[in-house]
């Protein structure tokens, strides 16, 4: 595992992330703003995820996919810790203890690792079954 690459993807995976939470914002189609963030990140970090990880992967299809979205999902939560709390959460009411106490967030955290621990299982089984065609 090459920890400096899995620190840089999950770093940019974070900042796709918290543009299209933030970008949720602008567009209210429910109430609960917050609610609404929250269920486009969880959407939109799918994709977002699996491009990360196929980045990630491209050279290194065999490398430690747990260790991998580990790293990868602590990035995202101590860039979240230095940026997006203070920048983006506390201005408008909310605090550390609010957002990593929130079962949204760690939802979120779980889903995005499961997603980068996918993708070496489901490229190795794809690329099984392009060769046995």
């Amino acid at each position: 595992m090459k920890t400096l690459k899995a620190v840089l993807v999950g770093a940019l995976i974070w900042m796709l992330g918290v543009s299209i939470y933030s970008a949720s914002y602008f567009i209210p189609l429910l109430e609960n703003l917050e609610l609404q963030a929250n269920i486009v990140l969880a959407a939109g970090l799918i994709p977002i995820a699996w491009l990360g990880a196929g980045i990630y992967f491209k050279k290194e299809p065999d490398a430690h996919a747990v260790t991998s979205g580990l790293v990868m999902v602590l990035t995202a939560v101590v860039l979240d810790a230095l940026f997006t709390v203070p920048f983006l959460i506390i201005p408008y009411g909310g605090t550390y203890l609010s957002i990593f106490t929130s079962p949204a967030f760690w939802l979120i955290a779980f889903e995005y690792f499961l997603v980068i621990v996918s993708y070496p299982k489901f490229r190795l089984n794809h690329k099984q079954a392009s060769q046995a065609s």
